[in-house]
């Protein structure tokens, strides 16, 4: 896989250039430091999956998660992976508003080792989505503390399910990490569409839905 890293903070572009180097299942083919060279590395590289800051010059504002949706329609094939230092739930849900598939969102001081990066990647490159726990957490905090929320008539079983479904996880996956069989968690996760009445759409469409809920 391809991968082109953008960042304005040196330290940072050489931390994630040491964690990807010698891993066999990846190319560095660009490193970045701006909005401008980032777009000019996307065409010229094509990468399969681009790992961003939020924030990069010219305004340091919100430059990945703008060209994070602008690759939604110039190149839907493209992963994107925002690396963050922020746990606001603004940015992550202005990265999943067109969608999840192809999207990750990990906070910077939580990428322990290579391996968990490379994890991340090779999920986001397939068509999956990757968002950090903490963020999650963030996210239900945030919906939690409104005065009426939808996620109330859920259990507390259903949830914890949510919230796996919300990390983009698949249902092996919550399977394993909750300890239960994977029919009992399509079971949950139908009685989580049900209870927030989400349209009978594809199952990726109500997965994202159920995820902006959250």
């Amino acid at each position: 896989m391809r991968i082109v890293v953008a960042d304005d903070n040196l330290l940072i572009r050489e931390g994630v250039r040491a964690l990807l180097e010698g891993a066999p299942a990846v190319e560095l083919v660009g490193i970045c430091h701006d909005r401008d060279s980032l777009l000019a590395s996307i065409e010229a590289d094509r990468p399969d999956v681009v790992l961003t800051d939020v924030r990069m010059p010219p305004s340091r504002r919100d430059e990945g998660i703008v060209i994070a949706n602008e690759l939604r329609h110039t190149h839907p094939e493209m992963g994107v992976i925002v690396l963050s230092q922020y746990e606001t739930p603004g940015y992550v849900v202005a990265l999943l508003e067109g969608g999840s598939a192809r999207r990750g969102y990990l906070l910077k001081d939580r990428l322990s080792d290579r391996a968990q990066l490379i994890k991340a990647i090779e999920e986001v490159a397939a068509g999956g989505s990757v968002i950090d726990p903490k963020v999650v957490e963030a996210l239900v905090a945030a919906q939690r503390g409104k005065d009426r929320s939808p996620l109330d008539v859920l259990t507390p079983r259903e949830g914890e399910i949510l919230a796996e479904v919300a990390a983009g996880k698949s249902n092996t996956a919550i399977a394993g990490t909750l300890v239960i069989t994977k029919r009992a968690v399509e079971h949950h996760i139908s009685s989580i569409f049900a209870k927030l009445d989400l349209p009978d759409e594809s199952e990726v469409s109500r997965r994202v839905t159920a995820t902006l809920l959250f």
